[in-house]
């Protein structure tokens, strides 16, 4: 998996061509189909979550809901459901009552005419439950036809949401399956769908609907799960527009299938185009000066040259990581995933890579291994900056700046936000580090922090461990 070749001492910084978001590798559809995907093989256990999400006290959701009125639900009685789905809500998944974000949305998911929903809310605040529960509330388990689909960016965010789908509906009798490519021979076609609910990646949903395995005739309910990105003219945007007109066709039994566009970030052209591709919704957006990241402890590290900042990474934050959790180390390329993962692995540091251009079937077993607890440290493209959710992570690395593809030094606030969202889950404490080398990773820090308006905390010196030691105190990590 790592390059063997590579240098020990430094990560040459190679320019590499223009990709797409989250560096994933284009879907291909190739003349034979893929077999179902198994999710028993993916399946991850992990201990039921008890508390509340720690949302910020004055988090104030803009609400825009036109004439119809909804009620804040103060618990999951109160929505109607089944008692199946309240059996998978309290016993299989833990909860206890809706957070914020659920309290909101879900009546209006829920409640008929079952407008359109555009929201957005914190990281780690309870978004993947509040569209899993509106699926899950929305199709008859006796109709053996799909009825909802979730269009994710990437087939780590799909399985995922595939596994909270699953628990959820284990009383239920409702199946679902996963819309994703694998690198498996196929010896026969795959047959027509009959699962009530499908989550995919785009390029795949929308072969399995041209070859006639995945019918939109009897769909209900349309969810885009970061649908910032995926109607972004940098993303999915022409894949998504076209899903949802061909569902709405007039010849479909649901020509007013609901479509629910869940993420933690909208600026403000994409949140412009949204409104526009489903005009009569309802909208509920935070308020940009409460997009903080204060359920972290941000931290910046001036790095004198490159073997320091390898130096900081293996000596310092994965070292004094491994008393706290888990760590997440993210990097601008494929190549630099790869270098960063063989000089560490040389040196023995035990840490795991992932990127877009890694067999696919490799890619499930390092995700599986990462959210077992079998492997600490995992180094990554943003590949996984959006939705991946794994509880135990306590830190996070920027170990190049996030900026946007074809501009020299101007950041990617979203995608930082969402690179942040990654520590610290379910309300429990994390840290980030962010490594400076040049002048311009100093110039995007600052611009980062203007667009935040947050002073980033600065670990005076790279080769202190009671520099560092200090930093994990301050942000409630050591003892």
């Amino acid at each position: 998996m790592a390059d063997t070749a590579t240098n020990t001492a430094t990560i040459e910084k190679v320019p590499e061509p223009k990709r797409s978001w989250g560096d994933e590798a284009e879907e291909e559809e190739s003349s034979t189909t893929v077999p179902e995907l198994s999710i028993e093989g993916l399946k991850i256990e992990e201990e039921p979550i008890t508390t509340l999400v720690d949302e910020p006290e004055d988090s104030n959701i803009e609400a825009v809901t036109g004439d119809t009125l909804y009620s804040t639900a103060t618990t999951f009685e109160e929505l109607n459901l089944s008692k199946e789905l309240l059996l998978g809500l309290y016993v299989d998944m833990g909860f206890k009552r809706p957070s914020k974000i659920q309290a909101k949305t879900l009546p209006m998911i829920l409640t008929p005419p079952y407008k359109d929903l555009i929201a957005q809310a914190h990281n780690g605040s309870g978004k993947t439950t509040c569209f899993v529960l509106g699926m899950l509330s929305r199709v008859d388990p006796n109709v053996k036809a799909p009825q909802a689909l979730c269009i994710c960016p990437t087939r780590e965010l799909a399985i995922q949401n595939l596994e909270v789908l699953t628990k959820m509906a284990k009383h239920t009798g409702i199946t679902a399956t996963c819309a994703i490519p694998m690198d498996r021979d196929a010896s026969s076609a795959r047959q027509v769908v009959t699962d009530q609910v499908v989550i995919g990646t785009p390029g795949t949903t929308k072969g399995w609907v041209a070859k006639g395995k995945l019918s939109i005739r009897e769909m209900k309910i349309l969810v885009f799960d970061e649908a910032d990105h995926m109607l972004a003219e940098d993303g999915f945007k022409d894949d998504s527009l076209r899903i949802i007109k061909n569902i709405r066709d007039p010849k479909n039994k649901n020509t007013h299938c609901q479509v629910l566009l869940f993420s933690a970030t909208f600026n403000d052209t994409v949140k412009n185009f949204v409104s526009r591709v489903v005009s009569d919704s309802n909208q509920l957006f935070v308020k940009k000066e409460e997009l903080t990241l204060e359920a972290v402890k941000q931290f910046k590290v001036r790095c004198p040259d490159e073997i320091s900042k390898l130096s900081v990474v293996k000596d310092k934050i994965i070292g004094l990581g491994e008393k706290v959790g888990q760590t997440i180390i993210f990097v601008h390329s494929r190549k630099s995933a790869d270098m960063l993962h063989s000089t560490l692995a040389k040196e023995g540091w035990v840490c795991t890579n992932i990127h877009g251009a890694i067999d696919k079937e490799f890619r499930d077993k390092i995700v599986k291994e990462f959210k077992e607890g079998l492997t600490k440290v995992l180094i990554t493209t943003d590949l996984l900056s959006r939705g991946f959710d794994q509880s135990q992570v306590n830190l996070v690395v920027n170990y190049d700046l996030p900026v946007k593809h074809g501009s020299y030094g101007e950041p990617d606030y979203e995608v930082y936000m969402h690179r942040c969202g990654r520590a610290g889950r379910f309300g429990r404490k994390g840290a980030v580090f962010n490594l400076l080398l040049t002048e311009r990773d100093s110039n995007v820090m600052d611009k980062i922090q203007n667009h935040f308006s947050q002073q980033v905390a600065e670990v005076p010196n790279w080769d202190s461990d009671e520099d560092f030691e200090a930093a994990l105190k301050s942000a409630r990590l050591l003892d």
